[in-house]
């Protein structure tokens, strides 16, 4: 068992054991039976019945700033100094002190990517229900509706388990959420297609390539074993996004669903990228694929969707294993950066006012090289994920669209797995064709 001292930032306030909490049900207002209010309750006073008019990410940030009001972040995230880091990429540096003050141990072990959900530990059946911002749901007519509570409805019967979009109460930018899917059915960090599926949509919906959804597994950052996406808005270019991405894969069998798949150049991460497909169904079920085959094989992984859900980066990562063989430099870990997904794609949180002034090209990507995997181990990861997608690597890279056949949920596994837990069955076939329906 690796041993790994880590602490986890808070990403609720019912996480921190010394909020100050009302006597109602467990007495923290939470999602949980014991607060919820009885079938067909609405959390909202609202009783609006008609779709509310306004753009979907409006809508969130308006949400957002209304929490913010209610003091219930643990900081001013927008009064965080951030600079534009000389140089090629321009990776992004924020000196974000506050962040790491409050932190707890984390509760599950950072060597396995796949363990079961634990009741026990802090979930997000545990937050406050002022955190969250509005149900996310899919529509039955391909059009988006918002409406304000007359769906809300989250009940304790088990019937109705929503996805739920709530603050980070510890927010890394502007508009950090949290988007659970199913929260009542306590779900472990794992991807499967439906989870996937939502959280392209999620990003589809805002319809703005600056409001970015990102994905840590166990073992890559993730700090909660309960299923969750996060997103926020920068309105400036990650450096992921502007990596030259040559075109590697092609097709083994005759069925055409459109999806390119390339690989990272030139950038301190290796790692592949997702784009194209005939819908948005056949990007989501590659990418999952991908992803369920690293969960299977017990590798650490973070995925950023990017450019309103229409590319996708999956960046399989070492730095937990690496840290836990002392293999690490003492200066880095000094630091006390997160290599997670928000880092890995460029937007670097600082915690000490010096490196934030000494911050250079070369010390960020010094930095994030310590997550990447090596050219021999990448190839491996990459050849997963071709046998899991039936692919074939291109010998030349003339321009070339990439065709992806329908593949199998469950990936093959490594002999040497740490972790033995079957797959989650796909649920791509069940799934309503998006846009949404937000409830608030």
């Amino acid at each position: 068992m690796l041993a790994i001292k880590r602490v986890a930032t808070v990403l609720s306030n019912y996480q921190d054991d010394g909020y100050e909490i009302q006597e109602v049900g467990c007495g923290r207002n939470c999602l949980g039976n014991c607060c919820l209010p009885g079938e067909h309750d609405e959390i909202s006073p609202f009783k609006e019945e008609q779709p509310h008019q306004l753009s979907f990410l409006n809508l969130l940030l308006g949400e957002w700033e209304e929490r913010m009001r209610q003091g219930l972040f643990h900081y001013d995230v927008t009064n965080c100094v951030t600079k534009i880091i000389p140089g090629k990429y321009g990776f992004i540096a924020q000196l974000n002190e506050g962040r790491h003050l409050k932190k707890r141990p984390t509760e599950f072990r950072v060597d396995q990517v796949l363990q079961p959900f634990d009741d026990s530990k802090f979930n997000f059946t545990k937050v406050g229900q002022e955190e969250v911002l509005f149900r996310f749901e899919q529509s039955n007519n391909y059009k988006s509706h918002y409406f304000l509570a007359t769906a809300l409805a989250i009940t304790a019967d088990g019937n109705n388990s929503p996805n739920v979009v709530a603050i980070n109460v510890s927010p890394i930018e502007y508009g950090h959420v949290l988007l659970i899917p199913h929260v009542l059915d306590c779900l472990p960090q794992r991807i499967d297609h439906s989870s996937f599926l939502l959280a392209i949509n999620f990003a589809k919906e805002a319809a703005n390539p600056f409001f970015r959804v990102g994905y840590n597994s166990l073992g890559a950052f993730a700090t909660i074993n309960h299923l969750h996406f996060q997103a926020y808005f920068l309105e400036v270019p990650f450096p992921i996004e502007k990596a030259p991405i040559p075109k590697i894969f092609t097709k083994k069998r005759v069925q055409d669903r459109g999806v390119i798949i390339s690989k990272l150049l030139d950038y301190p991460v290796k790692g592949l990228v997702f784009e194209g497909g005939n819908s948005v169904q056949n990007l989501s079920d590659a990418v999952a694929s991908a992803c369920i085959c690293l969960q299977n094989t017990n590798i650490p992984f973070n995925v950023l969707i990017s450019d309103s859900g229409k590319q996708i980066f999956l960046l399989p990562q070492c730095y937990a294993e690496r840290q836990a063989l002392g293999e690490v430099r003492q200066e880095l870990l000094e630091t006390q950066v997160n290599h997670a997904v928000w880092e890995i794609g460029g937007h670097i949180v600082l915690k000490r006012h010096k490196d934030y002034d000494n911050a250079s090209e070369e010390s960020a990507w010094r930095l994030l090289a310590e997550v990447s995997l090596s050219e021999e181990r990448f190839q491996e990861v990459k050849a997963y994920v071709l046998e899991t997608a039936r692919l074939q690597e291109k010998t030349n890279m003339k321009e070339n669209k990439v065709n992806l056949n329908q593949v199998k949920d469950e990936a093959n596994q490594k002999e040497d797995s740490l972790c033995k837990q079957p797959a989650a069955a796909s649920q791509a076939d069940q799934c309503i064709p998006y846009d949404c329906m937000v409830l608030h």
